[in-house]
C-alpha cells in the first residue's frame, strides 16, 4: 500500500485556486476551469489526495471523460503521482467504455441468457431503416439521419416524440421530421433479432446501464459498493442520457467532482447541455465551487482577446463566464487581416507560416483552424505550392473525401462520352458542364439542411469554384485538362502525417493547443454559420449564434503565443467582394490595424449607414437596425419598449402569427431608442417598409407620442 501523500506535497506547485479544489472536503465539488488553467492537473491531484488520505481506495474511483485520449492522459498522470502502486488503479474511462464494462458484468443478472452484441458501426443498420422508409441511402443522407437518431437518444427522446422535440430544439433534419421519426423507429426495431438476441449501439449501453441500476436493487448495491467516488471531466458536454447514467451511479450519494467551462460548450448539436454544470450548486447547495481563471497556456495578449470575444456573449452561459488572467510572459499582439479572396488569404497564411518556421517555430506547433472541413482545400493547395508539410486533423484531405472522389469520377464519366455537343466541354461552357454533372451529387443553388448534406454541398461548391479559378487563368480550359489538374493536385497532396502544420476544424481543435494559430475564413455566414442566422422568413437562432461565438473563443484559446484572425471578401479570385467579416469581430479589430478599414462591395455605390452616436460605419444587422454601434450608449425609453412589446403581443395574437412577423425585437428597440415622430422618420428604421407603415404606422406613432396606451389602441 502506497504511503499517504501529505497535503503539502499534493498541492506542490499549484496556485491557490487549484490547491483549494484539490483539498476541498469530500462531497460535491464543482471546478469551473477556464481554457489553459490546468484542470487535468487539478483533478488528478484531487484524486491523488482523496486516495492518499484514505478517503477512498484507488479502485473505488471512477473518473469519466469524453475521449479515450483524455482518459489515457488522466491515467498516465495518476501513475506519475504514484496512485495504483498497490496493484489497484483508478478507473479512468469514457462514459461509453465504463458503461460497456459494467453492462457486460451485470447483464446475466439483469436480462439473463438473452445474448447481445455491440453495434459499433450503425451506418448499415440506419441505411437499411432508411431504405425501408423510402429514403435515398447515399452516404450523406444516412449520416444525417444517424446524427438525428443519436441526438434523440442522447436527449432521451423516443421516436414518437422526435418531431415535436426537433421543432422545439430548432433542428434542421434532412427530411420531414415525421419521416425521420419513422426511420428512427425502424432502426430500433431492426436491432432486435427474433430468437437471436439483440444489437446494442453505444447509446443503448448507457440506457441499459442506467436501467440496470435504477430497476435492480441488488445490482445497484453491488455497483455502489464497488465505486464510491466519481469525477467527471468536461461536464459542460454531458447529455441528458449521460447525466441519467451518472445519477444512477451516484444514487443518493454526493461524492462527486465535476470540472467544466460553460464558455466552451460547442456540442449542443449532439444533445450536450451546460445546464447540469450551471445548476450544480442548486442541486448540491453545500457544494464547494472553485473558479480556475489563471491561464498558463496563452500570453496575456491572447488571453485579453479571448476575454473580449466571450465578453460580448449573451444568455445564461454568459452570466457565468470566467475572466481569464494570463500568466505567461508578454508576447506579440494578435493580428487581423482582410483579403480580397480566399486564395489570397490562403497564400498569405502560407507565407506567414513559412516565416514563423524560418524563425524556429516547428511546423507541428502551427495550426490553421476553420469552421467547416470544406474550407481546407484552398489551404491544402497553398501549402502544397509553398512546399509546407501539413496534416488534416478531424477529417480527410479535400481530395480524399468521398463526395470529391465521386465528383471526379462523375466528371471522368462525362469526359468518356462521345455524344457531347461540340465545345460543350471547354472554355465558357465547361463551367456549366461541371455544374450539371455535380447536381445529381448534391450541388444546388441554396445550402441544404442537415450537417452532412451541408458539408457535401460545400465540397462540391469548392470544386466548382476551383474550376472557375482555373478558367480565369486558362480561358480555353477543357474537361480533360481539368481532370489532369485535379489528378495532379490529388497526387501531390500526400503530406507527412507528422511534423506538419495542422489543418483542422474548430470542433476538431477542442482540447488541443499550438504555439501559433491562424483562424481563417471569419465571415458572416461561415462563422457564425449561415443556418443559425435566419432569413426573411425565419428569425435568427440566438442560441445557435452564441454557440458559434463560443467556437471562436475556443479557437482563440488554442494559441499560446502567435495568433492571426483573417477573412476574405470573396470566395474566388476576382469574385464579387460581397462578404463581411464576422460580426464577432466587431469592436475587436484595433483602429491601427490595416484590417480596420471597412471595405465596400465592388458593385455597391451606396455609402454604408453611419452610427448616429459616434459617426462610424455600422457593421452587422443589429447595429444597422438600431442606427448605432452595439457598443455605443443607448437612449432607450424602457416604458415605451414595454408598451411596444405589449402592443405587438396583442397584434400578433389577433393576426394569429408569431410576434416577430409583426416586428422583430431589434425593430422595437430601434423605435424605443429613436422615437420617430412621423411617417418619414419611422420608415428610416430598417425593417419598416411601406406595407408595415400602412399596417402599423398609426399605432406605433401614437405610442411614441404618448397619445395612446395599448388599451386604447384599435386592435
Amino acid at each position: 500500500m502506497m504511503e499517504a501523500m501529505c497535503a503539502e506535497s499534493v498541492v506542490d506547485g499549484l496556485d491557490p485556486e487549484q490547491a483549494a479544489a484539490v483539498l476541498a472536503p469530500r462531497g460535491p465539488v464543482c471546478v469551473l476551469a477556464g481554457a489553459g488553467t490546468g484542470k487535468t492537473r487539478t483533478i488528478t491531484r484531487r484524486i491523488a489526495h482523496l486516495v492518499s488520505t484514505g478517503h477512498v481506495k484507488a479502485s473505488q474511483v471512477l473518473a469519466v471523460t469524453f475521449t479515450a485520449r483524455a482518459a489515457g492522459e488522466m491515467r498516465s498522470r495518476l501513475r506519475e503521482l504514484g496512485i495504483g502502486g498497490d496493484g489497484t488503479q483508478v478507473q479512468a474511462r469514457t462514459f461509453h467504455a465504463a458503461a460497456l464494462r459494467q453492462l457486460r458484468y451485470f447483464w446475466p443478472q439483469v436480462v439473463g441468457d438473452t445474448p447481445w452484441q455491440l453495434l459499433d458501426r450503425k451506418f448499415a443498420a440506419v441505411s437499411q431503416a432508411a431504405h425501408r422508409c423510402g429514403f435515398a441511402t447515399d452516404t450523406d443522407t444516412v449520416r444525417d439521419l444517424l446524427s438525428e437518431i443519436e441526438w434523440a437518444k442522447g436527449t432521451l427522446i423516443a421516436p414518437e416524440d422526435y418531431p415535436a422535440a426537433a421543432a422545439r430544439a430548432r433542428r434542421t433534419p434532412p427530411a420531414d421530421p415525421e419521416r425521420v421519426a419513422r426511420v428512427y423507429s425502424t432502426y430500433e426495431t431492426l436491432k432486435v433479432r427474433s430468437g437471436e438476441g439483440m444489437y446494442l449501439d453505444f447509446d443503448d449501453l448507457l440506457l441499459h446501464t442506467a436501467a440496470a441500476l435504477e430497476d435492480n436493487a441488488a445490482v445497484a448495491e453491488e455497483f455502489r459498493d464497488r465505486y464510491r467516488c466519481f469525477v467527471v471531466d468536461e461536464y459542460q458536454d454531458v447529455t441528458p442520457l449521460q447525466q441519467r447514467v451518472l445519477d444512477a451511479w451516484l444514487g443518493d450519494r454526493d461524492d462527486l467532482t465535476v470540472v467544466g467551462d460553460a464558455n466552451q460548450t460547442i456540442y449542443s448539436f449532439t444533445g450536450a447541455s451546460p445546464k447540469y454544470l450551471l445548476d450544480f450548486s442548486r442541486r448540491f447547495p453545500d457544494a464547494t465551487v472553485v473558479r480556475l481563471e489563471r491561464d498558463y497556456r496563452s500570453t496575456p495578449q491572447v488571453v485579453d482577446l479571448a476575454n473580449r470575444v466571450i465578453g460580448a456573449a449573451r444568455g445564461r452561459i454568459a452570466g457565468t463566464r470566467l475572466e481569464l488572467v494570463g500568466q505567461r510572459p508578454p508576447g506579440p499582439e494578435p493580428t487581423f487581416a482582410e483579403f480580397d479572396d480566399e486564395p489570397a488569404e490562403a497564400q498569405a497564411v502560407a507565407k506567414a507560416v513559412a516565416k514563423l518556421m524560418g524563425k524556429g517555430v516547428p511546423a507541428s506547433e502551427i495550426a490553421v483552424l476553420y469552421r467547416i472541413n470544406a474550407q481546407s482545400e484552398v489551404y491544402e493547395q497553398a501549402f502544397t505550392e509553398a512546399g509546407i508539410p501539413y496534416q488534416v486533423r478531424g477529417g480527410e484531405g479535400f481530395f480524399q473525401r468521398a463526395e470529391v472522389r465521386q465528383a471526379v469520377n462523375a466528371l471522368r464519366q462525362v469526359a468518356a462520352r462521345d455524344d457531347l455537343p461540340e465545345d460543350a466541354d471547354r472554355g465558357s461552357n465547361l463551367l456549366s458542364l461541371v455544374r450539371a454533372s455535380l447536381v445529381p451529387l448534391g450541388l444546388s443553388d441554396t445550402e441544404p439542411d442537415g450537417a452532412q448534406a451541408r458539408e457535401r454541398w460545400a465540397s462540391l461548391v469548392a470544386l466548382v469554384q476551383l474550376t472557375e479559378e482555373l478558367l480565369e487563368h486558362e480561358p480555353e480550359l477543357t474537361l480533360e485538362m481539368l481532370l489532369r489538374e485535379l489528378a495532379a493536385r490529388a497526387e501531390a497532396r500526400q503530406p507527412p502525417t507528422v511534423q506538419g502544420v495542422t489543418l483542422a476544424s474548430l470542433h476538431a481543435a477542442k482540447g488541443l493547443e499550438w504555439d501559433a494559430v491562424f483562424l481563417v475564413g471569419l465571415t458572416d455566414g461561415t462563422l457564425p454559420i449561415s443556418h443559425v442566422l435566419g432569413d426573411k422568413e425565419t428569425p435568427p437562432d440566438q442560441a445557435g449564434v452564441e454557440e458559434e461565438r463560443r467556437l471562436l473563443y475556443v479557437g482563440v484559446t488554442r494559441a499560446r503565443v502567435h495568433l492571426q484572425l483573417s477573412w476574405a471578401l470573396s470566395r474566388t479570385q476576382g469574385g464579387r467582394r460581397s462578404r463581411r467579416r464576422s460580426r464577432f469581430l466587431h469592436g475587436l479589430v484595433p483602429d491601427s490595424s490595416p484590417a480596420s478599414k471597412i471595405a465596400e462591395p465592388a458593385s455597391s455605390k451606396k455609402k454604408r449607414p453611419q452610427c448616429r452616436i459616434c459617426g462610424k460605419p455600422l457593421l452587422g444587422t443589429t447595429a444597422t437596425m438600431l442606427g448605432r454601434c452595439e457598443g455605443c450608449p443607448s437612449n432607450l425609453d424602457e416604458n415605451l419598449l414595454v408598451a411596444l412589446k405589449e402592443w405587438r403581443r396583442e397584434r400578433s395574437k389577433e393576426m394569429k402569427v408569431p410576434a416577430y412577423v409583426v416586428f422583430s425585437d431589434n425593430t422595437l428597440v430601434a423605435i424605443a431608442e429613436q422615437q420617430p415622430r412621423d411617417d418619414r422618420a419611422l420608415v428610416k428604421i430598417p425593417g419598416i417598409g411601406a406595407k408595415k407603415l400602412e399596417q402599423y404606422g398609426a399605432d406605433v406613432l401614437a405610442l411614441v407620442r404618448g397619445e395612446r396606451t395599448v388599451d386604447t389602441l384599435d386592435i
